[in-house]
């Protein structure tokens, strides 16, 4: 099975081909570049360089969010181009958990991906061995201090919100390469391969962001409409 993944999640933009588990081709663009200028470009120079075209991809994958709010949109949005009117399933994967994947090879770590989500919050999630122990939230680093709490051991930390939460925890952990923090669509690749193999993927039509809490526009609509709202 041959699959092409996205990752756009945060400042890196991200795009991966395998074949049956096997890395095929892999370019991350981490320069802040605007993910709609560079994503496709990336896959048109990918598939040229393997010999292969869009269509000969049997899965298509993603990663949802948490993130970016703009970063996930475009690269769903991009996925759902590319995968508009192919019959080719799609799964959408976590970001926290293609985060973790980064660090996969340390199978009995405790690994913990934080992303910056502002207002004092990171997204994060904790995962060992590709079993996740923790859902996704948007929570302050004193809160997930408390959840490490729990945990009598050093943790993995990766992700962009790493210096952050390694500023402020009291728990202990191990250093992580820059390498390993960074989104990957190769991550994103094997935790999708593992997603469809369980039944868990869906169409072009179905592939929809996960943004854990509202954006910043909707947050201000809410707040405008509550101010218009007559005082009883």
């Amino acid at each position: 099975m041959k699959i092409l993944a996205l990752e756009s999640s945060a400042i890196a933009a991200s795009v991966a081909l395998t074949r049956d588990g096997i890395l095929l081709a892999e370019t991350t663009v981490n320069i802040g570049n605007t993910h709609s200028e560079t994503l496709l470009p990336i896959v048109e120079n990918m598939m040229k360089q393997t010999g292969l075209s869009v269509a000969d991809a049997d899965l298509f994958a993603v990663s949802v969010g948490p993130g970016s709010f703009t970063g996930v949109r475009i690269g769903v949005a991009t996925v759902k181009g590319l995968a508009f009117g192919s019959g080719k399933p799609c799964v959408g994967v976590s970001t926290l958990e293609a985060l973790a994947e980064n660090l996969s090879v340390v199978s009995d770590a405790l690994i913990c991906p934080v992303m910056n989500a502002r207002r004092n919050q990171v997204y994060t999630a904790l995962f060992r061995g590709g079993k996740r122990l923790m859902p996704d939230s948007a929570i302050s680093a004193e809160e997930l201090d408390e959840i490490l709490a729990a945990y009598d051991e050093p943790v993995l930390f990766t992700g962009d919100g790493y210096d952050l939460i390694t500023g402020q925890t009291s728990h202990r952990f191990l250093p992580v390469p820059e390498r390993l923090r960074v989104q990957s669509a190769a991550s994103v690749a094997a935790v999708a391969r593992r997603c469809y193999a369980e039944g868990r993927f869906t169409t072009d039509a179905g592939l929809v962001p996960v943004y854990l809490r509202p954006s910043q526009a909707e947050r201000t609509r809410a707040q405008m409409l509550n101010n218009q709202s007559p005082k009883g």
